[in-house]
């Protein structure tokens, strides 16, 4: 049983709608509806009944309801008290960021951040989208840097949560290419030999992406699932290896595009523009992140 079903459970217990439900846990309808079900086989019972509109709680929904959500909030504030005695003592920040992010982009951003702030010790917290909103929303981080689009919105209150965009990116299709330095795989691809595809789990944000960019798209890519992950670094790994053809953030791939042993599969019409945006919870005041927040939105304000 993971802790992410039961957040499942009590968002459709509020929302009383699957739809309103997974958008709210920034995940697709059908990837929601199957957390769903693992719940009920892991407690042995239906929660919801499904059989009017709008959805209800069973008996059994209910009475578990009121013990999920007094289990979780226990379990949050205990998280909440360790994670409080586990932060850099002086001036530091908690930082959570993807694992994309994390890796490709917040370690020349530290830097950056150094001539203006000075020395600033942070702790970078790898995580999904849903868990950095999580840490961002229950205080256990002062920023969050997370990928945006807006068909795919994060769902934060603007009246609580303030943002700045920090960068732009591409999600994009690649494959190791030919002898001739020609792209192994080129998107559309034929029917009768369809290309081998590394692709993300539904309910990953990439994994978002690329159902938006198939839903905007003209013709149909001929694609046989080869390779599945949930993160960016291994599906990376398996393009490399020859594995097939992938999308990846252009950030984690320059230098390997620049070296030639990544070439694009596709043109414009196979890509989708990302902003890079972090957010911070405008509840907290904190000297620091105040000064740091000052020059972030200097930064990026445009040029007159």
């Amino acid at each position: 049983m993971e802790i992410k079903w039961i957040e499942d459970f009590i968002a459709l217990a509020r929302y009383q709608s699957f739809s309103r439900a997974a958008e709210f846990r920034n995940v697709t309808q059908s990837g929601f509806s199957r957390r769903i079900q693992s719940l009920e086989q892991w407690v042995g019972a239906d929660l919801v009944d499904r059989s009017g509109f709008p959805p209800t709680l069973t008996p059994a929904g209910q009475l578990f309801r009121d013990a999920a959500a007094d289990i979780l909030d226990k379990l949050f504030d205990t998280r909440a008290i360790i994670r409080t005695e586990q932060r850099i003592a002086g001036k530091s920040l908690q930082i959570a960021a993807g694992h994309t992010i994390a890796l490709n982009f917040l370690p020349a951003w530290l830097r950056a951040l150094a001539k203006h702030a000075g020395e600033v010790r942070a702790r970078v917290i790898p995580a999904n989208v849903h868990d950095s909103i999580l840490m961002l929303v229950n205080g256990n981080c002062e920023l969050m840097f997370a990928y945006h689009h807006p068909q795919l919105p994060l769902h934060l209150d603007p009246q609580k949560y303030e943002y700045v965009t920090v960068g732009v990116d591409t999600f994009m299709p690649v494959c190791k290419p030919n002898q001739r330095l020609a792209p192994t795989h080129r998107l559309p691809g034929a029917r009768d030999r369809p290309m081998p595809f590394i692709a993300y789990t539904d309910t990953s944000y990439f994994g978002r992406c690329f159902a938006l960019l198939m839903e905007r798209s003209k013709a149909s890519p001929a694609l046989r699932l080869h390779y599945e992950s949930d993160m960016a670094e291994v599906v990376k790994k398996l393009v490399l290896e020859g594995e097939g053809i992938a999308w990846l953030p252009k950030s984690s791939i320059a230098a390997d595009l620049d070296a030639g042993d990544l070439v694009a599969a596709g043109g414009a019409e196979w890509q989708l523009g990302l902003e890079l945006r972090v957010y911070r919870d405008l509840g907290n005041r904190s000297e620091l992140l105040d000064t740091i927040w000052r020059h972030l939105r200097a930064s990026s304000a445009p040029a007159e």
